[in-house]
């Protein structure tokens, strides 16, 4: 389309007068009033929220260009859809050289970078460039380096519909924005902004240490990681209220001048203690405190040499970090995985290293920042329809595995938000008066909340419990500092002269550290519990450390990412949990422990919403909490991620939210099932109205891929057929290489016995390679474990006999028969036939039908990778045809599937033997038939109709 007239008036105007323009006395704020703002206004943008949209929602937040050392405080424009960010403006005033000047790109670079925005714009109205913001900033690259397009004032009218098409308010609302973002994303150089940030961290946390441990001789580990995460905490928080113009800028960067480094930093600490009244910095005993003084860090020697290489690349133009616009889900995301290693103590050296729950985890992945608002929205949200300001007061908001605090930060932004919206529709100049006013209003006429309401609203709602307690400080510093966004030191000075008190709250209270799933109840009959086993365990009151709570019948709402550990992997506290919780059952994995506890820490009809693995819909190991969920509480709604690996990513879990309430049973569930594609929109997502009775089946189990025609085809298929547990032994695996007591690996076969894990099974074959183990067959014994619910002596002799294989996690239902008597590990599951051929079930269990069966029953199984979890429990259940077998056609039927799995089996050991291409090619046609006419007898033999076969077809495209 053509450019708009006012564009192509401006573009005249701005030519007529260019001389003018160019000189030094057309600054950078009339450029901005009287050229950018119009331009994006033709671009669609609402510049002066001439809608009255609230103040988290305008489409454009405009910066003052405050000067703090050489670098401007905040980028000039922030645009935004939905309150989200989606680019920043740099302007610059005409006779800067934006084509050629290093600074502006640099700047605009490290501002975008540091907020995670893919792209953005520096202008001066005569020229207009657009940068991609991904590659980590350099002060010594040239203006050129990562410029994706480049004109000037006289190019507008012909390059309109290339500028429009990705930078209108229409086309970032239909996702133009995004896909160019994508498209041109480069493919090297590329450093996230967390990922640098935790490198840099982590290297600080090394140097204090090391340095620490060395210079101060009789640290406990503990004092030792408790110093130097304050430590680093403090100057983040420092050099973060330097860049906001809370602090003045370049204290730290001082301290590298001269000699005493830690001298004249624990002034600048005790200074903070005195101005915020923080946990962070609390190092003196007062009246009224509840949390005891740090009497620790204070007294420590800490040379010059590690702070001053910490401080030098604090500041521009060396740091590529730009602290104003480091968003709080960045510095959790960077906290996250900085709190999954820990510093352990070797005699007087520091070594830093995974904590062993993250090793056991497979890693530590931080929940993104959408999954996190579809949650608030549903709890939070759903809490303050229809309320007034004074109605919502005593809401109550607990995250029970707080981490680094992500969904506390959530919580609470969406609570400022609402609340600045409630006191402006209701007369925003009557909030602002008084010693109580809870609204003043900002350099650009906007209402904002002032200190000390932000401060009333953290501590009057938002509550975490965490068991780590380098997470819970890590929460507080990232609550403190969402207190302060936004502020500066001047609007800080106005207030605490106003209200005659330190800035920040004392979140001792609301954020504290414990167990949440072991109470005092665990020390009956524990009286020779060491010191260490104690701190382990961190037993936590809920009584005692929020008796305010529990007084107005628990919490309103509970909302988190619990830990996912399988009970087979806790060191202590096995027993207690079987006593404790009735969700214990089986090989469980401690997230339903916690899905149990919300239901008891909320009052009635309080709402709890967690992201969880999928898998307890089905898993053997879940169906106390599925009974817990189904008797006990109301299912509002589950949203399945079990196609989504971008949630994750990297980790082979598949995910759901699942939102309920402390109330009856209600006979309907909201129902959503995310992809990849969608999964960002989630909020824009509808939802299906399921019945409840159509999601859980007879046995239990949460379906929600099942539809009626399936569900038809289900019944059909069992009606007159046996579990395959009745006509067989189903077992599974033991859990690994360290389960079995061995002799040291030997490489002759003829000696050792072959040991399978799901990597060596396919359909009719094993797939043996170099990574198989072989053991001395006389020391081949399981290790029986009396905490392994899963090991038996039944499964041990079982290894012993013929027997079917079949793999635990694989893309399709898979399985081998075995005359070897191979030992299997954990998630290989086997079937020794007391009744069939193992032929017979052979056929059954590698064709398209069983294979149908377990999607349309389990898909909430599958991991994001793309493969299913076939749990022991689908394998007991399969139906096999007993009444069908009893007539002379089944018969005949069972020995045709009998003879072509023999042929598939030979087909098989001569495709492994064969070397020329045309020989596969022949070889694997043959198979290919062979499998069709195993499908078409199995079929037969359940007497599927062609509308039946067809479904089943048709799941397998």
């Amino acid at each position: 389309m053509a450019a708009p007239q006012a564009v192509l008036t401006l573009v005249e105007k701005f030519e007529r007068n260019l001389d003018a323009y160019r000189g030094g006395h057309y600054n950078e704020t009339q450029v901005r009033r009287d050229f950018i703002d119009p331009f994006f206004m033709a671009l669609g943008w609402d510049m002066d929220n001439s809608l009255g949209y609230a103040e988290a929602y305008r489409d454009v937040v405009h910066e003052d260009t405050i000067k703090v050392g050489i670098s401007t405080r905040a980028p000039d424009y922030s645009f935004r859809v939905g309150g989200q960010r989606k680019f920043f403006l740099e302007a610059k005033k005409p006779s800067v050289n934006v084509k050629a000047d290093i600074e502006p790109a640099f700047q605009l670079r490290r501002y975008a970078w540091s907020a995670k925005l893919p792209l953005s714009i520096v202008t001066d109205f005569e020229e207009f460039a657009i940068y991609d913001c991904r590659q980590k900033p350099d002060k010594n690259d040239k203006a050129s380096k990562a410029r994706l397009f480049y004109c000037t004032f006289g190019d507008y009218a012909e390059k309109w519909d290339e500028i429009a098409a990705i930078f209108s308010k229409d086309a970032v609302l239909k996702g133009s924005f995004d896909k160019y973002a994508v498209s041109t994303r480069g493919k090297r150089g590329t450093t996230e902004v967390d990922s640098a940030f935790l490198e840099e961290i982590e290297h600080w946390r090394i140097l204090l240490a090391r340095n620490i441990a060395l210079r101060n001789h009789g640290l406990t580990q503990r004092e030792l990681n408790f110093a130097v995460q304050q430590t680093i905490d403090r100057i983040i928080f420092l050099r973060i209220c330097e860049d906001r113009g809370i602090e003045s800028y370049g204290r730290l960067m001082a301290l590298q001048n001269g000699v005493n480094v830690y001298d004249r930093l624990r002034e600048l600490f005790r200074e903070a203690d005195d101005r915020y009244n923080s946990g962070l910095f609390h190092f003196k005993r007062e009246k009224g405190r509840e949390e005891a003084a740090d009497e620790l860090t204070l007294t420590l020697q800490i040379d010059d040499r590690p702070l001053k290489e910490i401080f030098k690349n604090l500041y521009y133009p060396d740091c590529p970090y730009e602290f104003s616009v480091l968003g709080a889900d960045i510095l959790g995301s960077v906290y996250e995985q900085f709190l999954g290693k820990v510093i352990r103590l070797s005699g007087n050296r520091a070594l830093v290293e995974d904590k062993p729950e993250v090793k056991k985890a497979g890693g530590v992945y931080y929940t993104p920042a959408y999954i996190v608002d579809y949650i608030v929205a549903h709890t939070v949200g759903k809490l303050l329809e229809g309320k007034s300001a004074r109605q919502a007061a005593g809401i109550t908001v607990l995250d029970p595995a707080c981490g680094s605090g992500s969904f506390l930060i959530g919580a609470y932004q969406y609570l400022l938000d609402w609340y600045l919206k409630q006191y402006v529709e209701d007369g925003a100049e009557k909030h602002s008066k008084g010693k109580l006013a809870r609204l003043y209003q900002g350099s650009r006429g906007a209402w904002r909340l002032t200190t000390a309401e932000r401060k009333r609203i953290l501590l009057e709602h938002i509550y975490g419990v965490d068991i780590d307690t380098q997470a819970v400080e890590v929460t507080k510093l990232s609550l403190l500092l969402k207190v302060l966004e936004g502020e500066s030191g001047q609007t800080l000075n106005a207030q605490m002269k106003l209200f005659h008190e330190r800035v920040l709250p004392d979140l001792a209270h609301n954020i504290q550290c414990g167990n949440s799933l072991i109470g005092p109840d665990f020390y009956e009959g524990q009286l020779d519990l060491d010191d260490e086993a104690a701190r382990r365990i961190n037993m936590f009151d809920w009584q005692a450390a929020f008796p305010q709570v529990f007084e107005r019948g628990g919490f309103d709402a509970v909302i988190g990412n619990p830990p996912y550990v399988r009970t087979l992997h806790l060191e202590e506290g096995k027993d207690y949990y079987k006593k404790q919780y009735s969700s214990a059952t089986g090989a469980y994995d401690i997230y339903v422990l916690f899905m149990e506890v919300a239901l008891r820490l909320v009052k009635k009809n309080g709402t709890i919403s967690f992201i969880t693995p999928n898998k307890y819909f089905v898993a053997d190991y879940a169906k106390g909490i599925r009974f817990l969920l189904s008797t006990k509480a109301d299912i509002i709604g589950i949203v399945d991620l079990g196609r989504c690996k971008s949630v994750f990513p990297g980790a082979s879990i598949s995910t759901a939210i699942t939102i309920f309430k402390k109330a009856l049973p209600s006979d309907r569930v909201e129902l959503t099932i995310l992809s990849d594609e969608n999964v960002k929109k989630i909020s824009q997502i509808p939802s299906q109205v399921v019945p409840l009775e159509q999601l859980i089946t007879d046995d239990g189990k949460i379906q929600i891929y099942a539809d009626d025609q399936s569900n038809a085809l289900i019944a059909k298929l069992t009606k007159q057929s046996t579990p395959l547990s009745k006509v067989a032994q189903v077992r599974t695996g033991v859990m690994g290489f360290d389960y079995w007591e061995m002799d040291k690996w030997i490489g002759d076969k003829n000696n050792g016995r072959l040991i399978t894990t799901n990597s060596y099974i396919s359909r009719y074959k094993f797939l043996w390679g170099k990574k198989v183990r072989l053991y001395k067959r006389n020391v081949f014994t399981p290790r029986l474990d009396p905490q392994c619910d899963i090991l038996s002596s039944a499964t041990v002799e079982l290894f012993e006999t013929n027997k079917i294989v079949v793999r635990g996690v694989a893309k399709r239902l898979t399985a081998m028969i075995d005359e070897d008597g191979i030992g299997l590990l954990v998630a290989v599951h086997s079937i020794a036939s007391i009744q069939f051929d193992h032929k017979f079930l052979l056929s059954l269990l590698n064709s398209t039908l069983f294979n149908w069966l377990h999607v349309a029953q389990f898909y909430s199984a599958r991991i994001p990778e793309g493969s299913l979890r076939y749990p022991i429990s689908f394998l007991s259940n399969l139906p096999i045809p007993t009444v069908a077998l009893q007539s002379e056609d089944g018969q005949s039927t069972h020995d045709k599937l009998v003879e072509l799995v023999e042929k598939m089996l030979a087909l098989h050991q001569q495709l492994a033997a064969v070397k020329t291409p045309q020989d596969t090619t022949l070889l694997q046609r043959q198979i290919d038939v062979t499998d069709r006419q195993i499908d078409q007898l199995v079929y037969t033999l359940y007497g599927l109709t062609d509308k039946e076969i067809g479904l089943v077809e048709d799941a397998r495209k």
